[in-house]
């Protein structure tokens, strides 16, 4: 249940803040948030991770339907009685593959505004696949593997 709250809360967090900025700016508008720091900027993304691969919709498509698949499954079979650093960060991971589809099968590029002036402009669905990989990262590397008693 708690997989599914995160998964819902950072994917209406991430489609409403693209749709503000479809809905309020023009294509390549930048207005400062902090100056000098912080500014939201409409970018369309046609390729992958800061623009890479450009025009390759079906590619795209295909390989989020094959994580969001892979995400699930792990999610639905294997039912845990408390949520773990790996639910979340697999939550966070299946959120932003979300996300990030429903741009590409409804614009056919990735809407992207957060722009600190020093990285490529991203979005929330970036950052929550960001932050997820980074959590399922630390998780296999410093949690101990859960040994299933056989008898």
């Amino acid at each position: 249940m708690m997989i599914f709250i995160i998964v819902s809360l950072t994917l209406v967090l991430d489609q409403l803040t693209k749709f503000f900025v479809v809905n309020n700016l023009t294509l390549y508008q930048s207005i400062p948030v902090f100056k000098n720091i912080l500014y939201i900027t409409f970018v369309s993304n046609r390729g992958a991770a800061f623009g890479m691969f450009k025009n390759q919709v079906p590619v795209f498509v295909a390989a989020a339907l094959a994580a969001i698949i892979l995400i699930l499954v792990d999610i639905v079979k294997t039912k845990r009685k408390k949520i773990s650093l790996y639910d979340v960060s697999l939550a966070l991971i299946l959120a932003g593959a979300i996300g990030n589809l429903i741009d590409r099968l409804r614009f056919g590029y990735v809407v992207d505004f957060l722009d600190f002036r020093v990285w490529p402009v991203f979005n929330v669905a970036d950052s929550a696949i960001t932050v997820g990989a980074i959590l399922l990262g630390w998780t296999m590397l410093f949690s101990k593997p859960v040994v299933k008693d056989r008898k």
